[in-house]
């Protein structure tokens, strides 16, 4: 299957339910579109795609709504790689593991005042392939992390470009304190 014929299948299902549904049920219906994608062998992203930068995750846009209702970003993760505690700057996502094993931990804010944040982790999984998570603002707080000892890849959705977020520091008196990250692009 060519990176073409892959983004076509999806991207049918994807502008059927994006463009056809109410706001308030798309993560949740673009969630089963993946999954079902995943277990009917329909999902399946090119090996171009795949390969781990020894730097940092490649964050790598793989499809872009010419209406700017979502975008699909391919992410691959080394060994060890993962993100700090971040946001989705208001957006909603989907991300699904395609292969590997990604540990992702979700946080609920509990506080901010004068610019320290408050966090508590609400649970911590490690999701094989072929799973799916919705963070829907303002549940959106997390950490991502490969979990296995070879590359890992996740498809992400967005509800818009993410060219933006926030990633949360940790100070000393254990609270965070919120840095905007500027989002790009890998080759």
């Amino acid at each position: 299957m060519t990176a073409t014929q892959f983004a076509g299948n999806i991207r049918t299902r994807l502008d059927a339910v994006i463009h056809g549904e109410t706001l308030s049920r798309v993560p949740e219906l673009v969630k089963a579109v993946l999954i079902d994608s995943m277990h009917s062998g329909a999902l399946q992203v090119p090996a171009a795609l795949k390969t781990p930068r020894a730097d940092t995750y490649a964050r790598r846009l793989f499809h872009r709504d010419p209406s700017g209702l979502y975008t699909m970003v391919v992410m691959t993760w080394g060994p060890g790689q993962k993100t700090a505690l971040h946001d989705h700057a208001g957006i909603w996502c989907v991300e699904c593991v395609v292969d590997g094993n990604m540990e992702v931990a979700q946080y609920d804010l509990v506080s901010e005042d004068a610019g320290a944040f408050r966090f508590e982790q609400r649970n911590r999984v490690v999701a094989g392939r072929g799973t799916a998570g919705c963070l829907i603002p303002p549940f959106e707080y997390h950490t991502l992390g490969n979990a296995s000892p070879t590359p890992s890849v996740t498809l992400h959705v967005y509800g818009g470009e993410m060219d933006h977020c926030h990633v949360f520091e940790p100070s000393t008196d254990g609270s965070y304190r919120r840095i905007r990250k500027e989002l790009g692009y890998h080759e």
